[in-house]
């Protein structure tokens, strides 16, 4: 079982004067919660990671999209990196509104993506079709879009990708 990043969060919210909200959710990578400042009428999510490997290649996503200066994908938004401490294993970003694509922590850059014998691919494919159904060809065109800056994202579901209805 997967131990409570909820320390962590609190740990990072007392050194960055946060407030600690909310959790907006969990899964095998981390936890992100809802961080409020003080003065501030605006919130961030904070993700915290269980695994400084999937810290880095999140961090690296978030980072190239901020060197070419992109906040959405095909009218997709995208979390904009406020600040990472790499000792909590901690990205604070930008809260997105639908349609969005999040979580790049399963995300590979450049030719680090690993790739697959086609038997393998079809069934991803496959899974993916049924996960998106008639909205697969939108996902699909929006992963094209990420691999155009080297962003490959292989873990993309219907909680990391939302449509505005």
């Amino acid at each position: 079982m997967l131990r409570d990043l909820t320390p962590v969060a609190r740990q990072y919210a007392s050194r960055n004067r946060l407030h600690l909200r909310e959790s907006l959710g969990s899964g095998v990578h981390g936890q992100v919660h809802f961080m409020r400042r003080t003065s501030d009428a605006g919130g961030s999510a904070l993700k915290v990671y269980h695994l400084r490997e999937f810290f880095v290649r999140e961090l690296s996503v978030y980072q190239r999209l901020a060197a070419v200066g992109i906040q959405d994908v095909r009218g997709f938004a995208v979390p904009q990196l406020i600040t990472a401490d790499e000792e909590l294993l901690a990205i604070e970003m930008t809260v997105v509104e639908r349609p969005y694509i999040l979580d790049f922590a399963g995300a590979y850059l450049d030719e680090d993506a690993p790739w697959f014998e086609d038997e393998k691919w079809e069934m991803w494919e496959a899974d993916k079709r049924e996960k998106f159904g008639v909205r697969w060809q939108e996902v699909r065109s929006l992963l094209s879009a990420l691999e155009v800056y080297g962003i490959h994202v292989l873990d993309v579901n219907p909680g990391n990708v939302a449509f505005a209805d």
